[in-house]
Formats: C-alpha cells, structure tokens, sequence
C-alpha cells in the first residue's frame, strides 16, 4: 500500500503551514493564535464555568477497568476544597512535590496548587531515595505528597527515611488517605495568582550530571498546551486517552491542560499497557493519544496481534525521537489514522516546533514541523550566536512566552540556556529549510534518548564511579532498532567486571531505565590532545564490532 495520509476523520478546523519563505534560519513569532494571559486555575474555572456539565475526567485503573468520573464542575469543586485545603496548610508560593504515578489525585494536585499559589515540584515515582533527596533539597520544599507503592518501588518507606534528613520538610502525605484533605493551622485563603508566576519545577539534568530544575510559569504552561492541542485538532467533542507520566510535561501539560483548553474528556492511564491502552481507545472512542515511539510500536504489536475497532481515532501525535517512514506506514494502516510528530524539551514547556495535520509524510518522517504559534525558532552558530543560513547547521534556540522563567537557585545554568536576548538555548543541532521545517541533527549536550526519555551520561558515570571496582568510566548512546539509543558503559576496571554487581549498584541507586543496556571492559581509551575521552570514537569502534559485550 502506497505511504500517503489516511482518508480525513472528523476534527475541528485543521491546521495548515505557515507560508513562509525564509531567507535565514530564523521563524518570526507567527500570530495565527493570541498568548493568553491567564492562570492554570483561572483558566480551569472559566471552562468549567462554561462547560459544568462535559465530562472532563475518566479514571483507568491498573486492571484496565474504569474507576472514578467527573464532570467539569465536580472537578472544580473537589479542586477548589483541595487547595482550601492546601492554603491552610501552606503559603503561597511554597514548593510542594509530588511523587506519583499517574491517578486522578495527581490532576487534583496539579490545579489544587495552581489556585492556592504554591509551586508543585515533579517527582518520577522510579526515583530511588538519593534522586529523592535531591529533588526535595534542591527545590527548598516544605512537604511531599506520594503514594505507598508503585511498581515494587516502596516509595512510602523511602520518602519516610528521606525527609527525615530534610529539615525544611514538615509534612509527608499520602495521597489515598483522608490526610490529602485535611485542615491545617492557617486561615483558609486562596491568593491572587498571576500568569507570570511560577506554577511547577520539572527536573532536567545537564551534562554536568547535576539536574536542574526549570521553573514554569502559567502562561508558558497553559498557552504552550493550547497552541499543541489545537494543532492535533482537539475540539469539546475529543476524547484524548492520556498515557504519558504526570510528572512529565507531556502528559501534565501538554495533554492535561490540553483537553482543559478544549473542553474535551481525559481519559487517565495510570500504568501504561499496550492492552489495556487499546481497549481504553476502543471503548471510549478516543480521537487522539500522545506517545513515544517505543508507546507506539508496542500499541501497533498489540493491534496486530488483536484488533480493536479504532475507527474514531483520528491523531497519533508523537514526540521524543524522529521516526522512520515504516512507523508512520503501521499506523496508517493498523490504526487509520493521522501521525504528527513534534520536537520540544521541559524548559520551553515543552513544545517549540509540530506537524500540522495537514503535513506530508515526507515532512513528517524528516523534520519536526514548524514552530508552534508566539514562538520564534532560530537555527543559530554555536560560535556567534548568530542565526545560519538556510540548511546550516547549529544549534536550535527558541524564543516566546513558554520559555522557563529560570533554574531554580542557579543563576549561572540559567544565564548559559536563556541568554541575554531571550533566546532559549536547547543544546541540540539542527537545520532548517524556507519553510521553517526543522530537522534535529544530533545534540550539543551529550544526552542518550532511549525509547523518548533523555538520559544524562555524566550522571550514569558518577553513579558508576561510586563503585570500588571502577577506575574509568564513559557512557555512550548506541543505536538500537527497538529504542532508538541503548546506554552503554564502556569500563576500566581493577580486575574483570561483575556485571551483576554493577547493574545491581546501578539500580540501588538510580531510577531502573538508567541503568546501561550494554557493558563493555576496556584497557583504555581514545583521548583527545587536552586528554578527554573520544565518545564518538567508542561508538564508532561499537558499531564496527571492535568490542565485546560482557
């Protein structure tokens, strides 16, 4: 069958390109949607105010059974009791941090602290308690709100142990107990919020292996999910199956306050099975879903494998990793429906640059789209920091109202991304054509993105280090057909490596998808003349066959 777009489904007003031909690598802010200034909280009373009744939640739990529902008003009311709650408990502005899979408590949380003016920090429920203390610590947070257990992960027993050398930390929560709602010493108030505040903190490390956490506004958060949900064609009548992690900013906020935005039903994932995922699609007759390549291919075996009438599912939208032209083909002809890829990172809230719906499938397949509405897009020399030319190389910068406000307590971080003209340093190299088509060509930060999670080496390495057998230690992304990159660990040791042993290290110390896929005992390695390790070097030597695999 012929690769071309599925016949066109149902959706509200589709999105075209921008007509632009570009004579420099630089995408002016295009005005074809307003920036909102309007908080979280706001914006979800006025859509509850004008949509009481549309289901606005739908709770799946683990077993794939469907638990609790609300409409918008029910939402808002248990929403507006909840940061009663939390404004007699807190001041505004105070950090909070939530570490827990996805549940409707969570959504509850993330607007309760909107409207109560406090800061809601992320936490990924795989955390290990060392990432959890580090979080806690470097965010300055006063409580932390879990659950008992995910996943074999005791987080009730860790988080226990951890804030007991927190001093800053006066109030751990469970969030399935009464204790969620319960009434503290202060007044009950709720402040006034301001667009520009500061609604979460999402961790994101560096090459440093230190993470740092990108504050986010309201109106980065809330206008960035308005301008991707309605280029994915979202409209009141959607139903959007949500699988992506909470403490992500895909899924707490570009699909979350997506749906918001739109007045459509979210359907909540709270562990995600490619099983389960299809008959939520099936059953509720969901029209869009956001995943990662590696969601994607799992869905599409399963599908094959059994399947489901998918006949109002009109958008796979994608992000994390480019795709090749066979993914785009199995979801047309396995699902019959629309893909559209997009690029972003955490700092920009995340989306900088989308696929229309109306976008070939060459475009889709070899570029990431183009900006997204209010958000200028440079291709800019890493030397110069001057836009390139057209199909120049350098490094994608972005500029608008969803860039972060800063990194939390780091001034120095913050001034080396957002530089002194606004613009948002990604790290990453690309090109862009006239059109302002973007193509992401490699990275300037060494990152490894496995299965659309980016994963830091310098972290990995100093975790390795720890290690007594360790000399030496480079981590490495190799390609992989599954997961786009594996992480590999190329080591010098005391004696011959214990492969067990060092997984085993890895694990208790770091979250599991950490730790390497592939490990590698070296003598020494390739250096550069200041006597840095030559990572491409070891990759290009892996791919050749040149080591062994212990």
């Amino acid at each position: 069958m012929p690769l071309g777009l599925p016949p066109a489904k149902a959706v509200g007003a589709i999105s075209t390109m921008y007509d632009l031909a570009l004579a420099t690598s630089l995408v002016p802010a295009q005005t074809d949607m307003e920036t909102r200034e309007i908080t979280i909280g706001d914006m979800l009373r006025a859509v509850a105010t004008a949509r009481p009744d549309a289901e606005a939640l739908v709770e799946v739990r683990q077993d794939g059974s469907k638990g609790r529902r609300w409409t918008y008003a029910e939402l808002l009311v248990d929403i507006e009791r909840l940061a009663m709650a939390l404004s007699t408990r807190f001041d505004s502005g105070e950090r909070i941090v939530v570490w827990s899979p996805n549940s409707p408590e969570w959504v509850l949380m993330e607007y309760a602290c909107a409207l109560s003016g406090l800061v809601l920090v992320t936490a990924n429920p795989a955390f290990q308690a060392r990432e959890l203390a580090y979080v806690l610590e470097q965010s300055g947070a006063v409580a932390l709100f879990l659950v008992e257990e995910f996943r074999g992960n005791p987080m009730g027993q860790i988080g226990a142990e951890v804030a007991k050398g927190i001093e800053g930390i006066r109030e751990i929560t469970d969030m399935n107990t009464d204790a969620f709602y319960a009434k503290g010493p202060y007044r009950p108030s709720l402040p006034t919020v301001q667009p520009s505040s500061a609604a979460m903190i999402q961790y994101t490390s560096g090459t440093t292996g230190f993470p740092k956490g990108a504050v986010l506004s309201h109106r980065g958060l809330v206008n960035n999910a308005r301008f991707y949900a309605s280029r994915c064609g979202a409209t009141k009548a959607s139903t959007w199956v949500n699988i992506m992690p909470m403490f992500h900013t895909s899924g707490c906020g570009m699909v979350t306050l997506g749906c918001l935005q739109a007045g459509c039903r979210m359907v909540l994932v709270s562990m995600f099975d490619p099983e389960v995922v299809l008959d939520q699609l099936e059953t509720s007759g969901a029209d869009i879903i956001l995943g990662v390549p590696t969601m994607v291919v799992a869905l599409l075996d399963a599908q094959e494998a059994r399947p489901r009438d998918l006949s109002a599912l009109n958008l796979v939208s994608c992000g994390g990793s480019m795709v090749a032209p066979e993914l785009v083909r199995r979801v047309q002809n396995l699902m019959g429906a629309r893909f559209s890829t997009l690029y972003g990172q955490t700092e920009h809230c995340p989306v900088i640059t989308q696929h229309h719906l109306s976008d070939s499938i060459d475009d889709i397949c070899n570029t990431v789209g183009q900006p997204v509405a209010q958000t200028e897009v440079s291709i800019r020399n890493v030397d110069d920091n001057c836009a390139v030319a057209i199909g120049e190389v350098g490094e994608i910068c972005a500029r608008g109202p969803c860039v972060m406000l800063e990194y939390h307590d780091n001034p120095k971080a913050t001034s080396e991304t957002v530089d002194a003209g606004g613009w948002l340093h990604t790290g990453d190299l690309g090109q862009m054509d006239m059109r302002g088509y973007v193509t992401v060509t490699g990275r300037v930060k060494d990152m490894i993105i496995r299965g659309g999670e980016n994963h830091f080496p310098a972290e990995i390495e100093n975790c390795l280090l720890e290690h007594k057998t360790v000399i030496e230690v480079a981590v490495v992304g190799l390609p992989d057909p599954k997961w786009g990159e594996v992480i590999g660990a190329f080591i010098r040791s005391t004696g011959p490596i214990d492969k067990a042993a060092l997984h085993a290290h890895c694990r208790a110390n770091m979250s599991p998808q950490k730790t390497p896929n592939i490990w590698v005992q070296v003598e020494g390695f390739p250096l550069t003349g200041s006597g840095k390790i030559q990572k491409f070097v070891l990759r290009d030597r892996f791919i050749a066959g040149e080591f062994n695999e212990i």
